[in-house]
């Protein structure tokens, strides 16, 4: 079913934007911004309610964009979807940057600024004076072909099929392969999904070192000697630095590697195998078949709905209304991209959810993650300023893998106390994994970043050495191409630049709420839920107090989930 929000509910009517404004529109947007700046701005009650008409606009516009990116990436082989989208990102962006801009420069230029309550308006006046700094013209062109790249390695990836057991298959679709106690066919569907990757390889490494030129050229002429300096103030990491990330690293590469290792060898014994290979590593070593806890869609999105509903009731019911309204693409097919996520349309104030279930283990976990997003979602509905109906993107995660772990008590619902068992225990064993990878792209990021025009062949060894570093035990002998090439899988190198050391951050916030829970489960729910009330209202570390966690993604942070996880798994 194709994405249509007239469909849907409009729970909060404009004040501001007229009815029939068609946002795709350059000559029906224009106006309403030249009326926001011939504003007078000189009280706090009228800066207050140009705010407010600025985000009812902002949120009717970003819909729109949303709308087409969502109808994009669930086609990718619909041509019409695919002009809308572009049509969006090269004729109506490129002429949003520099109106914005200059309403950021009324904003920061109106006398009545100083008069706004300090703790309502604190987060808002940061973002915005940021906005105003980072802000060049020059790059608003560059930007626009930095999105079009993007869309150009989601249409490559996302055309990828192999043909294996009578069928054409989806690369997600042949994950579950990966999951067969049979080592032959894992074996043939690795070789298979690699080889299928490495055919586009170059076309891929071409897009990169095209982004990799732009994004230099945009820090350069914001006046930043390289993109990661440029990309940390644009992020508005005001909390942390590149020195903080860096430790992160270190104290991943003392405490969870060696854990992650250990799984490893224990895997190891327990298959009888000589030394392990990549398609070794998702299969269950004690030669049980794979998990597979549901068969269709419906049966993911009843089981995820009664999950839901044991953590909280009102959760159960937010994303049964999901369901109602046709928000929920889950299914893999051709044509559509890989990966998942949650989008929300702003002026509805609701979730999309959009993943590739293929009947998998990993496919609830993704569900249960993209629902912990949209319960973010829902919990600030009623906040006006849209800036502020979004949290950032370090606690916006603690959202979704708090959402994992919290859910994880009502696994029964897809599966037998057993299996619950082994799906909690592999879960943990994941999120060993994922610190592991989270340091090694955010360390190949720094690197990427901060040594602009770099040959193909030095990011390519670059990547092996930080395998090296924060890797497995695994032998890629015979495969070592897939090794050095295995970098191009991870979307958000193409599409969202230095966006994952907040997994990372948040990954131990969700930990943190894990614990919690193992003491206080309901304590532990009331927490995250007042913690996501709050959208980005506060500042980051504020967020993490709310839902009784410390702001900590050090060497402290690290050493103690190592040790939580190492107590859980047995080791």
């Amino acid at each position: 079913m194709v994405l249509d929000p007239r469909r849907l509910p409009r729970d909060y009517p404009r004040r501001f934007v007229p009815e029939a404004l068609d946002a795709g529109d350059w000559t029906q947007l224009e106006p309403l911004f030249d009326e926001l700046e011939r504003r007078e701005l000189s009280t706090p009650e009228a800066l207050e309610r140009w705010l407010l008409d600025r985000s009812e606009l902002t949120a009717v516009i970003r819909e729109e964009g949303t709308v087409r990116y969502i109808r994009m990436t669930c086609q990718t082989d619909n041509p019409d979807y695919e002009k809308a989208y572009l049509h969006f990102v090269e004729e109506i962006e490129p002429k949003l940057k520099p109106r914005f801009h200059r309403l950021d420069e009324l904003y920061v230029r109106s006398p009545a600024r100083a008069r706004l309550p300090e703790a309502r308006y604190l987060v808002l006046d940061r973002k915005l004076r940021n906005s105003v700094e980072l802000f060049r013209e020059a790059n608003v062109p560059l930007e626009t072909e930095e999105e079009k790249l993007g869309q150009r390695y989601q249409k490559i990836t996302g055309a990828m099929t192999v043909r294996y057991d009578g069928r054409e298959q989806t690369l997600q679709q042949m994950a579950r392969y990966l999951e067969e106690p049979d080592r032959a066919v894992r074996q043939e569907a690795w070789e298979l999904i690699v080889e299928r990757r490495l055919r586009d390889k170059d076309e891929l490494d071409e897009i990169f070192d095209e982004l990799l030129r732009l994004r230099q050229q945009i820090a350069e002429n914001a006046g930043f000697a390289n993109y990661r300096d440029y990309a940390f103030k644009k992020r508005e990491r005001f909390d942390y630095t590149p020195e903080d990330c860096e430790e992160f690293h270190e104290a991943v590469e003392r405490h969870v590697v060696p854990l992650m290792r250990a799984l490893q060898r224990r895997r190891q014994a327990e298959l009888g195998v000589d030394e392990l290979r990549p398609w070794d590593l998702n299969v269950d070593p004690e030669g049980k078949p794979p998990l597979r806890p549901f068969s269709s869609a419906k049966e993911l999105v009843e089981g995820c709905c009664e999950v839901f509903s044991r953590v909280d009731p009102e959760l159960g019911a937010q994303f049964g209304r999901l369901a109602e309204l046709g928000l929920l693409d889950l299914e893999s097919r051709k044509g559509k991209a890989p990966g998942g996520y949650q989008a929300t349309l702003e002026e509805r104030r609701l979730p999309f959810i959009f993943m590739n279930a293929v009947g998998r283990d990993s496919d609830v976990r993704t569900l249960l993650h993209e629902g912990g997003h949209a319960f973010h979602t829902f919990a600030v509905r009623d906040e006006p300023l849209v800036a502020y109906r979004h949290a950032p993107l370090e606690f916006a995660e603690v959202a979704s893998m708090g959402m994992e772990l919290l859910s994880a008590p009502h696994l029964d619902v897809f599966y037998s106390p057993a299996d619950a068992d082994r799906s909690r225990r592999r879960h943990l064993e994941t999120i060993v994994t994922l610190l592991c990878w989270i340091a090694t792209i955010d360390a190949f990021q720094h690197w990427l970043y901060t040594h602009p025009g770099h040959p193909r062949e030095a990011r390519l060894a670059k990547w092996v050495e930080l395998h090296e570093r924060f890797g497995g035990l695994e032998s890629w002998a015979g495969y070592e191409d897939a090794l050095r090439w295995g970098w191009q899988r991870q979307l958000h190198l193409y599409l969202h630049p230095f966006y994952y050391i907040e997994y990372g951050i948040a990954q131990l916030g969700a930990l943190g709420l894990w614990l919690r829970s193992q003491q206080n489960y309901e304590e532990a729910v009331r927490l995250y839920r007042r913690a996501l009330a709050l959208g980005g209202s506060r500042p980051l570390p504020e967020l993490f107090e709310a839902a009784g966690l410390p702001f900590d993604f050090g060497e402290g942070a690290v050493s103690r989930a190592a040790a939580g996880l190492e107590r859980a798994l047995g080791l």
